[in-house]
């Protein structure tokens, strides 16, 4: 399980619910193909679920309760998965009396003006969450951690929205950020689980 004290069972269950309903296929047949060219009989669409309203609400509440003592003053990652993640957190923690500022990582270098892989009102040093929707290969993840210390950040910690569990994606990425609280607010396992029970197989 994923809940941690303190926060409410039944928001993270609505949560599962929604990726289920709106994010998640399944196909022992007929596997996809994932960005990284890898096949696998499940599909992650997390876009469905961060730009649902209910959804977007669910997870700043969520997230907000797993990072509210943790010493951040920003959050984001690499464009685009990461994007409407931090920004529900960074309306649900305000809405809290906590600043908590949005940063996006360019997937190229700006080539004009200040040039810089990280847009956002943070300074060199600051501490910040990065986050994503989906674990993969881990891949976005590390990239996003390396262009975020390139600008002069600080990496508090990881949070995503969802680990698949497959091809050793949160394995690379605590081993990339040792010491670092690294976690996910939902699993590959509980969506099965879920979608088992709901489709009766």
């Amino acid at each position: 399980m994923t809940a941690t004290r303190g926060q409410k069972p039944e928001r993270l269950e609505r949560l599962r619910e929604i990726v289920l309903e709106e994010s998640f296929r399944y196909s022992e047949g007929h596997p996809f193909k994932l960005v990284s060219g890898a096949l696998s009989p499940f599909y992650f669409d997390c876009k469905k679920t961060t730009l649902d309203p209910e959804g977007a609400h669910l997870i700043g509440e969520i997230l907000f309760d797993r990072v509210k003592d943790w010493p951040v003053v920003g959050v984001g990652g690499l464009t685009l998965g990461a994007d409407p993640i931090a920004a529900a957190l960074m309306h649900m923690a305000w809405s809290h009396g906590r600043r908590i500022a949005q940063f996006i990582v360019r997937k190229e270098l700006k080539g004009h003006g200040a040039v810089k892989w990280v847009e956002g009102n943070l300074c060199r040093g600051d501490q910040v969450l990065v986050v994503d929707d989906v674990v993969t290969t881990g891949g976005s993840v590390i990239k996003a951690v390396e262009r975020a210390l390139e600008d002069g950040l600080n990496i508090y910690g990881i949070v995503v929205l969802v680990d698949r569990e497959e091809f050793g994606g949160m394995k690379r990425v605590r081993e990339a950020m040792p010491g670092h609280p690294v976690e996910a607010l939902i699993t590959k396992t509980e969506i099965m689980t879920l979608y088992r029970e709901r489709y009766q197989v």
